[in-house]
């Protein structure tokens, strides 16, 4: 419990260093640094010696390829995520390759990465959780090669299934007060978005649960 309010402790401390940031390339530094710890965590979420049963362990963040099935079923749910919002911004009239905080280079969509960040943990990393802690990928469910590991078709089969159970959950939206799944919630705040560019909000008013 102390180690837990401890991490706590210290992600308020990174949100204090963002408020403190002048530039990108510190503020790339503090969100480095926290996902850092997030990921050193991230196994803690895992149900306990799950591994034992056909769970399993997880060590660090790795990709470009992914190492092991955690980190194969993070990045193909990191990749669903960012299509789903390359197809949102699309829909609502925003360029998803135009963005703020990644940078823009050919081929990648900016802006979708940007809009995704406050939703991995909540419609990719929770799904990630869902599937194993629920057994319904196992580690019969993966191949491993020289390069890397990947879900085989049937596991993807059933993890896309799980990540589409997700994004079909209703959450109520912490501005207008009614229910809604996350799916048309992406684009409510897309159009959030496109409101806020121009100047006729304020700011604009990021998604959290709680």
């Amino acid at each position: 419990k102390n180690a837990s309010k401890n991490v706590l402790r210290q992600f308020r401390n990174d949100l204090g260093q963002v408020s403190r940031v002048k530039t990108i390339e510190e503020l790339l530094g503090v969100e480095g640094n926290s996902a850092r710890r997030y990921f050193q965590h991230f196994e803690r979420m895992l149900l306990p010696d799950g591994w034992r049963f056909g769970g399993f362990r997880f060590e660090n963040r790795n990709r470009r390829p992914p190492k092991d099935p955690i980190n194969a079923m993070l990045s193909f749910a990191y990749a669903m995520l960012t299509r789903e919002w390359t197809i949102t911004l699309s829909a609502v009239g925003l360029d998803p390759y135009r963005g703020f905080y990644h940078q823009i280079r050919f081929g990648r969509p900016a802006l979708a990465l940007d809009m995704m960040e406050p939703f991995r943990p909540l419609l990719a990393d929770s799904v990630v959780l869902t599937a194993v802690n629920n057994r319904e990928v196992t580690e019969s469910d993966f191949i491993y090669s020289a390069v890397g590991c990947n879900l085989k078709p049937e596991g993807r089969k059933r993890f896309i299934a799980t990540f589409e159970r997700r994004m079909s959950q209703e959450v109520t939206h912490p501005i207008f007060a009614y229910r809604i799944s996350y799916r048309p919630l992406l684009e409510v705040q897309a159009r959030l978005l496109g409101r806020f560019l121009p100047g006729e909000t304020p700011h604009y008013p990021n998604f959290v649960t709680r």
